[in-house]
């Protein structure tokens, strides 16, 4: 069955990094685009960033560019998101997603909280 486990949150003061991982399982991760979103308390989800199958085209909301990079290793089966700059609206359970033909999947979450 599919699986997507992230792993990488935490506590972080503003301007720190953190970097996020996304073990996904179950399906053949090189042939699909993946996703990362977030949820901040009180809000909806949102969208962070993208990354496609092949060639590896990314792209970001506007208030996180020039700050996260999403990648991917499609040898490891690992989505990631780099963040660096991190500002206390940062704060979030971030999750990866994906769209396959049987369904749109999403892991458990990882929690990060950027605050002084």
């Amino acid at each position: 069955q599919v699986q997507l486990v992230e792993s990488g949150g935490g506590f972080v003061q503003p301007g720190g990094s953190l970097r996020l991982s996304c073990a996904a399982s179950g399906f053949t991760f090189r042939n699909y685009p993946m996703t990362w979103y977030r949820q901040a308390p009180g809000k909806e989800r949102e969208w962070v960033a993208s990354i496609s199958s092949v060639p590896d085209l990314t792209n970001y909301e506007d208030s996180v560019k020039g700050r996260f990079t999403i990648s991917r290793d499609n040898a490891l089966n690992t989505l990631y998101l780099q963040m660096s700059s991190l500002k206390p609206e940062d704060t979030a359970v971030y999750y990866c997603n994906v769209a396959l033909p049987s369904g749109n999947y999403w892991g458990q979450g990882t929690q990060v909280t950027v605050s002084s």
